[in-house]
This record gives C-alpha cells, structure tokens and sequence, in this order.
C-alpha cells in the first residue's frame, strides 16, 4: 500500500481515485473481456468476500468467497463460459509471509503447484515428468473430471511467486506444457517485493 517512506504510492492513490478495490487491480483487469456481445466471463476465488466494482465490471464477473486450494475442479469449472473450462487462469495468490525467506517461498511454491495442476491437472504433471513410465500417465489421463484441468488447450496461465531458487524449479516444470514460460515483474509491484509473475502462454494438448 505504501512507498518506501511510509506514504501511500502511486498505484494505491490511482486505485482509490478510480475506486478500485486494490492497487493490485493494475496487474489484471475485467475490460480485457471486451464488448458485452463478445461473451466471456471473470471469476474470482478469494477467502475473503469481495465487492465486484460496478463502475469498472458488468455482470460477466463474479467472485466466490471459498477456499481454492480445497475446492474440487469440477465445481470451479461449472462457473466457466458452457462449463468447459477457462482460457486464462491468473493466480496473486500469496501466503502469509513470516519473514523466513525460506519458509515463505517454499509456501509460495506450494500454492504455484496447486494452481499449476488445477490448470493442467494430474495429466498434465505426469507429462512433464520425463521420469513417470507411460503406464502410469495413461492411469491419470482418462476421464475422470478431477483429473484433468480446467484451462483449455492453447490458454494461458499466469502465477504470482515469492523470486527464489523454487521460482527456476517450477519454471522448469511449466515449460514443457506450453509454448512459452517467462518471469515478469508488473510495475505495480512495490519496489520492496520480493513479487514476480511466471507468464505461461499456449497450453499444449496432452499426449494420448
């Protein structure tokens, strides 16, 4: 919320004056949906209840107060555009940070996997696992709903991550499923945030 002296930067003052809920309203935004005619749809999962702005969304947008690290993909995929799935998954989720550098970007990692395999699911994990014998990706890359994701082939991904060694491990993970993985730091991000974004483009379909 603040600048490096204590006083309030220039993104929180931009969010208040356009009544934004949050200065992290900068690093994505519901007007890329486009005309109402176009279709589409913006879904936000968070903890805590949050207001939809009305000056800046229209009905396409909504949010659900609940726990995604916990919520089956089936449930959150009926709230996608003919239940099919979404093309872009973006995730600012963060855990609580203790100040242990270690400790919070093991966490972070944590919830970059849980959005990684909500958007590709356990299929997808398997294939970008070289060392997992074909038997045992043809066991997770059947049917089933839970075991399969809930972005749809050619989406994007997009994963808020605390910068650490974890950040090139879990890149390495998502480059095999896409077309193109690379880092970004939003200039919304505060100065003293340890805060980037791993940008995946053009989910690849899974192999039979």
């Amino acid at each position: 919320m603040s600048g490096a002296a204590g006083s309030p930067d220039f993104f929180y003052r931009e969010a208040q004056r356009l009544g934004y809920v949050a200065r992290s309203a900068f690093k994505v935004a519901c007007q890329s949906l486009g005309p109402l005619q176009k279709g589409g749809a913006v879904v936000g999962i968070d903890l805590k209840k949050v207001k939809v702005p009305s000056m800046h969304c229209d009905a396409r947008v909504q949010t659900v107060c609940a726990d995604v690290m916990s919520l089956p993909k089936d449930q959150i995929r009926a709230l996608s555009p003919k239940q099919k799935g979404f093309s872009v998954i973006l995730s600012d989720m963060c855990p609580l940070v203790s100040g242990i550098r270690a400790r919070d970007a093991a966490l972070s990692a944590e919830l970059g996997m849980r959005t990684l395999e909500l958007a590709v699911g356990e299929a997808g994990l398997v294939q970008a696992d070289d060392s997992i014998e074909q038997k045992e990706q043809s066991d997770v890359s059947g049917s089933d709903p839970e075991h399969r994701g809930i972005l749809l082939p050619g989406g994007h991904l997009v994963v808020k991550l605390l910068e650490s060694e974890d950040v090139k491990d879990f890149s390495h993970i998502c480059k095999p499923l896409f077309k193109k993985a690379a880092r970004l730091r939003p200039k919304a991000t505060r100065s003293c945030s340890r805060e980037i974004y791993l940008i995946c483009q053009g989910l690849l379909s899974l192999k039979k």
